[in-house]
């Protein structure tokens, strides 16, 4: 899987905001498909206009429990959105969740001022998701 850094490094290669989102629908059609049983209420993200989907599963490694996450959505924006928050918070304790700024990295990637508002609340939503996950734990 892609680093954040090396996303934002192809990110700045891109010159205009057509390619960029040619870019993000790509990293979508590239992440692989939640299967349908997951596409539940249940894992549904509240507060997106298009259906968001991200369920989590956790590991342990010496003692520390890890998140990572499955995603999907029906729209194909927002699924290249949801492609990079599983990147920002891919196999991260509880702790790293709770200290991500995901605002500072979309912000790097230029994406807070390009997207828009109901966008911005579903992003929002996902982070609020996955945040609630790890304080589950």
């Amino acid at each position: 899987m892609m680093t954040i850094d090396e996303l934002i490094e192809n990110f700045d290669l891109l010159d205009d905001w057509e390619d960029k989102y040619r870019y993000i629908i790509d990293l979508g059609a590239r992440m692989d498909a939640l299967p349908e049983n997951l596409k539940t209420d249940d894992w549904k993200v509240h507060g997106c206009q298009s259906q968001v989907w991200l369920v989590p599963s956790v590991t342990m490694e010496d003692g520390q429990k890890y998140l990572d996450f499955q995603g999907d959505s029906d729209a194909a924006i927002v699924r290249g959105i949801v492609a990079i928050i599983l990147m920002v918070f891919a196999h991260k304790t509880p702790q790293e969740i709770k200290e991500i700024a995901v605002e500072n990295i979309f912000a790097k990637l230029g994406l807070q001022d390009h997207l828009s508002p109901s966008r911005r609340n579903g992003l929002a939503a996902m982070t609020e998701k996955i945040r609630y996950y790890a304080s589950a734990l």
